[in-house]
């Protein structure tokens, strides 16, 4: 997966916000927000099944988080990526992962039901 610095992964300054800065470290953020990320991108047919396990797998071997902290709702995560800095002319943009492993994308064209499969199969309801 490619990642970088300023864009990284699902959301994770989501996480971030929602649980106060300092509750997990950026690392852990990322890594829950990659999974979330991968998951969204095998609804929307981006990846096969087995990138998404992969992405699973390796992070939870790690002794990474794997999903948002609890408390992290629905709405809360909603709330906090409406105003996040990837968002442009009212447009939430995503890094999501398509094609071959290692491939990704920076793209507010997705199908919303999938990210509201993503959230609803991650956070607290």
């Amino acid at each position: 997966m490619l990642l970088t610095d300023h864009y990284v992964s699902f959301n994770c300054q989501a996480i971030e916000t929602g649980l106060g800065y300092g509750e997990w470290l950026h690392g852990e953020a990322v890594a829950a927000g990659t999974v979330m990320a991968a998951d969204m991108s095998y609804r929307l047919g981006w990846i096969d099944e087995s990138i998404k396990k992969r992405t699973f797998d390796i992070l939870d071997q790690a002794k990474l988080p794997v999903t948002p902290p609890k408390g992290m709702t629905v709405e809360k995560f909603r709330n906090i990526m409406a105003v996040d800095k990837k968002v442009a002319d009212g447009l939430l943009r995503l890094i999501l992962l398509k094609g071959p492993l290692g491939g990704c994308v920076f793209t507010g064209e997705y199908d919303r039901k999938a990210l509201d499969e993503t959230l609803r199969a991650f956070c607290d309801n």
